[in-house]
């Protein structure tokens, strides 16, 4: 036998490294077995006609006699008796039932009932909902005239007689790094010239402004530029005519990406400035984004933003704010008690950011003021009319003109402060467009100035320029709410630009890097972990000279490649087909480099004596398993297996390995057996090979039929049913692309001409049952550990649709859950929110991202959908949730990009199904929801998966090793370690904490979750945190560390609210 997975259960502290010995027994098997597939899916009921329910009892039926004749075959190599030797492994009762060791593992579980009391609480007042706004309209999209979405704005002649206009116009070119190009090709092509030009010409006039958002490109320039060049540009930043906003890495997408990444794309911006330029992000501005998360406002204020900016926002909703001046509003988070999450946001009013469709409601108008289109040049203005060069003949009718653009758009606003941003997708790349823009429009300025009779005052500016103006014009410090300003809570999903045609289809445009970027991220988060802990221990013993600090050149190539990647047209899958093969080698080399680093900090962190620790880049003492070989050679020796628990509490889990022999015991540190499972190997859908065998350790908690499931400990039976359903497109002229979804009506049901293959897998440790279809194969896993792992279901569905046409294949649960027209999707994995199916909006309106989970819910059950990847989900008739697995699309949908979706992969959606009894009756009604603590669990281990490290054999024999336990005890069960992350550009004592306390939902039933923590109400010390470390110092800090408080007593206990997230940072010796 080759071939053969070994699984071995590991209960691992925080953070873990847990040490296993691996003997490879050649005269006992003393294993049971069940088969099992290398990549596990799942046989839907209800998906085929009625015709074929008989041919499929009957598959099932051979299938099983099938499974029994393994079982007996491989039965046959072990002792027979009801009860091994060790009496440690699963054996089968007198009933027939199994029997697992796992009885006695010690749980403990205390949620105090204040930690309780958030969820239920009230809530702070808002003046917008946006769920109510969406029940209010009527989305009926009447032609406005010049401004086609919006309405005829008029206004007194004499309106600014008291007080002049104030006219901000912001010049910008918003640089993608990767759509049509790649990052570097944009750069070498475009971007480096706007750099050059810039430096050049705002020097020229001190009076010129201009705002730069993406970090990753000006990083990039500054590196290339000597030091005259680095300097002149520092003095433009620090002297006000170089603004940079946001400050992120790049202008991340809000609704695929997870807040670890935006917050870590933050970071990576933020630091960069910091240490080369010095200087603070003050304002937000998002322009292309394809609608705005709630999150993005939130992590925008723990930085210390003041202020932000939105553009693509559905026009219907821009129409109606506009109606009611409430374009400009204090963002508040949902959950928020009070008014603390609160940052003030400007809504762009308009159809684009591009010059037309920013001085004012008229195109037509707006688009001769765009002095790169004057005659001659590479670009025109759509409606026929040129721009004129201004000139003293035509100085006066043309600032009259434009005047009457800025006092129209001005009206849509609360104060006589108007913003007018004077950009578009890479502009002033050439030098004559920074002449034609900025010697035209200073024309105009010094016009309009100069007549006081015109009552206005316009100049160049940047956006906090504008935001300050706004705030001094309503007599209030920055930052805070102007007087009679709305409140508002939601978010800007899904958006429209146009017609029905709706931006739901980039949710899941895709998936295979979707899900790629996952893996990275957790990847990313615990190698920044380990290292950071590793880094410490070398310095408390005195070893930095000794540990293998290069490795956080691999870190930050880590970090700015996850960064690079929550770019607008990157995770959205957006971009053309070279480019996502640009994004996809990126991505795979920073895996790579990651797991180089987490193999050299475990290397050190489990060495029982740091003084015979040896590095040697040439023969690394650890590797990573691989799916596709064999780990382990029959040869009779004693072999270790390092373990990484990622998760901050204890976790009984599931890690596999490729052996050649079916002979194998598994031991722990201590010397105790555990418990395996023997499965077959398969080499196609239906042969089983003749040279493999898997070894897996699971079991069952929940009882799976083919149309219900319940919980043991629950003898209700609830209807859950998977069916697959495919979308197509329609015959008109538009139709659905990389952006856009627009359906040729309902979902059909999936159907091919034979009956799936099925395989049934039985065992003590877990039982599956496993689908193979033309385009997909799912299975669906239940498992028999105590814990987090055993209270739901494993959903795997791998699909290929490389043969499809204009096709969209859905994964539908129905079910009898009676949640009428509301479901639930989560926001960036940070929070939760309520959505309503609208039959007044077509079907593709009522898709949403689903970055993690999504969950329908009545008075008496939830039904959650967790989910590993970024996928559009919806519900459409009550006791369903569908979510869209993958999309072929034959077409471009007129957005850009000139290309179709038909770059397709295989790829391998994960999802755990988790269903909750409600304890309390119906609690429902409450305008915001949380995931329970159990769905907190079930996320983080479906995310952060175990990984598992075989230690390579070494001619000088393998040095003592031990378990490395880096806490001192379990975290409150409501905190989350989002990072642990080394000081940026080069190790150093500090390291930053990032903490999340998570919201819970209390009043679901938590059966025993298998893992031992208990609340604290917000509370935790960190100076006895760390094992063997010493805490030095404990600074607050803001969430892109950019913002320092004065340091707390190394002794004191911090405190968090639920929901939020904190930052500190530690000196850890």
């Amino acid at each position: 036998m080759k071939l053969k997975k070994q699984v071995t259960v590991c209960g691992g502290a925080i953070f873990c490294v847990a040490v296993f010995s691996l003997y490879l027994m050649l005269d006992k098997l003393v294993l049971f077995s069940t088969s099992c597939d290398v990549h596990p899916h799942f046989f839907p009921p209800g998906t085929f006609p009625p015709n074929r329910i008989e041919q499929l009892e009957q598959l099932l039926e051979e299938n099983h006699q099938i499974i029994s004749h393994i079982k007996d075959s491989v039965l046959e190599l072990t002792d027979t008796g009801a009860v091994p030797p060790s009496g440690q492994l699963p054996f089968r009762s007198a009933n027939g039932s199994w029997v697992l060791p796992f009885d006695g593992h010690p749980t403990f579980l205390s949620v105090k009932p204040q930690d309780c009391q958030f969820a239920q609480g009230r809530r702070g007042h808002t003046d917008l909902q946006m769920l109510d706004i969406y029940s209010l309209l009527k989305f009926d999209n009447v032609d406005g005239g010049v401004w086609k979405q919006g309405f005829e704005i008029t206004y007194e002649p004499g309106a600014w007689d008291n007080e002049p206009l104030q006219v901000f116009v912001v010049p910008h070119s918003h640089n993608d790094p990767g759509w049509i190009k790649t990052f570097d090709k944009y750069y070498t092509d475009q971007t480096q010239h706007i750099f050059n030009n810039m430096l050049v010409k705002l020097t020229e006039d001190p009076r010129r402004k201009f705002i730069w958002s993406e970090i990753s490109f000006f990083a990039k320039w500054w590196e290339s530029a000597d030091m005259h060049k680095q300097e002149a540009m520092r003095k433009l930043i620090l002297g006000g005519q170089l603004e940079m906003v946001t400050g992120g890495w790049v202008m991340t997408d809000e609704a695929n990406v997870h807040y670890f990444a935006m917050i870590d794309q933050l970071i990576e911006g933020h630091q960069w400035l910091e240490k080369n330029v010095g200087v603070t992000p003050q304002s937000g501005w998002a322009v292309d984004p394809f609608g705005h998360s709630a999150t993005m406002a939130y992590l925008l204020k723990r930085a210390n933003l003041t202020s932000m900016l939105i553009q693509r926002v559905h026009y219907s909703i821009k129409k109606h704010f506009a109606s009611s001046r409430s374009l400009e509003f204090m963002w508040r988070q949902s959950w928020d008690q009070e008014s603390g999450t609160d940052i003030f946001c400007h809504m762009m009013p308009f159809y684009s950011y591009d010059v037309p469709h920013t001085c004012g409601p008229d195109p037509k108008i707006c688009c001769q003021f765009d002095f790169k289109r004057l005659p001659g040049g590479r670009v025109n203005c759509p409606w026929k009319v040129p721009p004129r060069a201004v000139v003293e003949a035509n100085v006066a009718e043309r600032a009259h003109l434009l005047l009457d653009q800025y006092r129209k758009k001005s009206k849509l606003f609360r104060s006589k402060v108007v913003l007018i941003p004077l950009g578009d997708d890479f502009r002033y790349d050439k030098a004559l467009e920074w002449d034609q823009q900025y010697l035209n429009y200073q024309r105009l300025f010094d016009y309009m100035n100069s007549h006081s009779e015109m009552h206005v005052q316009a100049q160049f500016g940047t956006l906090t320029d504008y935001f300050t103006a706004v705030y001094k014009a309503n007599g209030v410090p920055q930052g805070v709410r102007p007087p009679e300003y709305p409140v508002l809570s939601g978010d800007f999903f899904a958006y429209a630009d146009r017609e029905d045609h709706y931006w739901s289809g980039y949710y899941t445009s895709r998936p295979f890097y979707k899900s790629m970027d996952r893996v990275l991220e957790s990847h990313l988060r615990g190698a920044e972990i380990l290292f950071s802990l590793a880094v410490a221990h070398a310095r408390h013993a005195g070893m930095e000279g000794r540990y293998p600090t290069s490795d956080y050149t691999l870190l930050t190539d880590a970090r700015r490649t996850v960064a690079l990647f929550q770019h607008h047209d990157a995770i959205t899958g957006t971009a053309k087909e070279n480019v996502v093969i640009d994004y996809g080698n990126r991505l795979l080399r920073s895996l790579q480099g990651l797991k180089r680093v987490i193999i050299n900090a475990a290397h050190f962190l489990v060495m029982k004596n740091k003084d015979v620790y040896r590095f040697y880049q040439t023969e690394p003492f650890l590797e990573t398993v691989r799916d596709d070989r064999e780990t382990w050679s029959s040869n009779n020796a004693l072999q270790y297996l390092v373990l990484f628990n990622p998760v901050e509490q204890d976790r009984l889990c599931v890690v596999t390995v490729l052996v050649n022999s079916v002979r194998v015991r598994v031991l722990t540190e201590d010397g105790q057996t555990l418990p395996v499972q023997l499965s077959a190997q398969w080499s196609s859908a239906s042969q089983m090979s003749a040279e493999g065998f898997q070894v897996c350790v699971y079991g069952c908690w929940f009882n799976l039929w083919c149309s219900h499931i319940h919980r043991k400990d629950d003898p209700q039976e609830v209807k859950v049913q998977i069916q697959f359903v495919t979308y197509g497109t329609r015959s008109s002229k538009d139709k659905s692309g990389a952006y856009l979804f627009l359906p040729d009506g309902k979902a059909k049901p999936y159907s091919q001409k034979e009956p799936p293959v099925v395989r049934v897998v039985e065992g003590p440790l877990f039982s599956e049952v496993v689908a193979m279809y033309q385009h997909f194969q799912q299975t669906i896993r239940i498992h028999n550990v105590p814990g987090v792992d055993g209270l739901s279901l494993d959903v795997t569905t791998m699909v290929d649709i490389r043969e499809q046409s204009n096709k969209e294949l859905a994964m539908r649960l129905v079910t009898d859950i009676q949640n009428d027209d509301t479901f639930y999707t989560d926001l960036n994995g940070f929070q939760m929110q309520p959505r309503r199916h609208f039959l007044k909006l077509p079907l593709q309106a009522n898709f949403y991202p689903m970055p993690s989970q999504a969950y329908i819910q009545d008075s008496h059950l939830r039904l959650t959908l967790h989910s590993a990847q970024a996928l559009g989900v919806t519900s459409l008739e009550s006791g369903q949730l569908e979510v869209i697995l993958d999309r072929r699309l034959m077409q471009d949908d007129n957005r850009g990009l000139g290309q179709g979706l038909k770059d397709n992969k295989k790829t391998a959606n994960r999802f755990r199904l988790l269903l909750e009894r409600r304890s309390t009756g119906n609690k429902v009604s409450q305008p915001t929801s949380f995931p329970s603590l159990l769905s907190h669990m079930t996320s983080a281990i479906l995310n952060h998966e175990v990984l598992a490290l075989p230690v390579l054999p070494k001619k000088r024999g393998i040095p003592p090793l031990h378990t490395f336990t880096p806490l001192m005890g379990a975290l409150p069960c409501d905190f989350h370690v989002l990072n642990l992350r080394s000081d940026t550009h080069s190790p150093s004592p500090y390291t930053a904490l990032i903490l999340h306390r998570k919201g819970l939902d209390c009043d679901l039933e938590t059966p025993n979750p298998g893992f031992n923590c208990t609340t604290s109400e917000g509370q935790l010390g960190l100076s006895s945190l760390f094992r063997n470390l010493d805490l030095q110092l404990l600074q607050p800090v803001s969430l892109s560390l950019m913002y320092s408080s004065p340091p707390l007593a190394n002794d004191s206990s911090i405190s968090l609210e639920p929901m939020e997230i904190s930052a500190f940072r530690l000196k850890l010796r």
